[in-house]
């Protein structure tokens, strides 16, 4: 027993002094390293960031085509985010009744469910169908974020910036490309059938080989609803607040507000999402080296004089440098939370901690938009981006009581 005992306590040391090599190396090896470790989980995060892309891209189109105020579709939207906090709820019950083929099923629900709201021109029926839209994002990013944690914990590495990168790039080539689309006169079915087809591609690469992801029975995890979790939770739910309020709104605020024309309202997405992978690359490569807290802090002070830039911008080309301010910032706060959550839970119960986190988190993400919406329908859009900045500059403060609880 001794010598069991001894041997493990060397394998331990050794697995630490190779984490800590890996570190070291980060700069010049970590990338590669990332990409093959990720290899079946970027084409998912790829697939969120392409359907979200293309939507923010013509959500100016589809807002007009089916007639909606500023208040409508705001409305619109937190039906979505009803659906998609509901799919939450229920993610890890399906990721452990589909073990390994979680990822793949869930991306496929998501592109089926992005097609229908693209024919119809009427409010209500839009906002019904965007319910299983928002329920097929949060039940494939609860599994795929979950799935990525679990590999963290495994081998002992950090891929939540690179695969969340993978997002941001994917949302900013879908939001270039579907703004052209839309400048050349194209709706948004075709587009989002095309979108279709490229997932159910991808879907193929998604396939994990991990025996760990086999079918089971999902259990429940035992314990209090911690303060970690909830301020955590609450700094995410600012931040995807933050980026999907800018998703959702910056095509809007460019074309409404400052006079831009489509090809320049789906620049703010675009750029949004650019600078976001841009940052998370950026955190991939420093990753370890600065302090989860630290980074969060001053993330969340750049992203908000992003947030602030943006809702006093004479024209297009400021409002660009907000978006990118903000995008910048904003992108490696919900990463890094993420992975903390994913690395302080037991296997058991990662899958309900990243659910909890994300439900939390993810209240923002999909409130963002009718929030704003609603704001903008009485005071106007430049409000919206400053009420965001004020939300932002919350953080600090929930990253205090976080540290208290911990």
């Amino acid at each position: 027993m001794r010598v069991w005992k001894g041997a493990k306590r060397d394998e331990s040391a050794l697995w630490n002094l190779r984490r800590a090599t890996d570190r070291d190396k980060r700069p010049i090896m970590s990338i590669l390293r990332a990409i093959s470790l990720s290899r079946n989980d970027l084409p998912a995060f790829a697939v969120q960031g392409i359907y979200w892309g293309a939507f923010a891209a013509y959500v100016p189109q589809i807002k007009a085509y089916i007639g909606a105020s500023d208040g409508e579709f705001g409305l619109a939207m937190l039906v979505t985010a009803t659906g998609a906090v509901t799919a939450m709820l229920s993610a890890p019950v399906f990721a452990a009744r589909f073990g390994r083929y979680a990822v793949t099923l869930a991306s496929v629900l998501l592109a089926l469910a992005f097609q229908a709201p693209m024919w119809v021109a009427s409010v209500p029926v839009f906002a019904a169908l965007m319910f299983f839209a928002g329920a097929g994002s949060g039940l494939q990013d609860v599994v795929m974020n979950t799935r990525l944690s679990r590999t963290e914990s495994r081998l002992g590495a950090s891929l939540m910036n690179l695969n969340h990168a993978m997002f941001s790039f994917a949302y900013a080539a879908s939001a270039i490309s579907a703004g052209l689309a839309r400048e050349a006169g194209l709706p948004p079915a075709p587009v989002f059938a095309v979108l279709g087809v490229l997932t159910l591609i991808a879907s193929a690469f998604m396939m994990s080989s991990d025996g760990a992801e086999s079918h089971g029975t999902a259990k429940a995890a035992r314990g209090r609803f911690g303060g970690v979790v909830m301020w955590g939770g609450l700094i995410v739910l600012v931040a995807f607040l933050a980026e999907n309020a800018t998703e959702g709104w910056s095509a809007l605020h460019v074309e409404r507000t400052l006079g831009g024309g489509a090809a320049e309202g789906a620049l703010g997405p675009a750029m949004l999402g650019l600078t976001m992978g841009i940052g998370r690359f950026t955190g991939q490569l420093v990753v370890g080296r600065l302090s989860e807290t630290r980074v969060v802090f001053w993330s969340a002070l750049v992203t908000a004089c992003g947030a602030l830039l943006v809702a006093i911008a004479p024209a297009p080309l400021v409002a660009y440098a907000g978006f990118a301010i903000l995008g910048l910032g904003v992108s490696t706060i919900a990463p890094m939370l993420l992975a903390l959550a994913g690395r302080l839970a037991s296997d058991d119960a990662r899958a309900y901690v990243i659910s909890r986190v994300t439900t939390i988190g993810y209240f923002g993400f999909f409130i963002g938009p009718p929030v704003m919406g609603f704001i903008a329908q009485g005071f106007g859009l430049r409000v919206s981006f400053g009420f965001v900045a004020l939300l932002l500059l919350m953080i600090p403060g929930f990253l205090t009581l976080m540290r208290r609880a911990g």
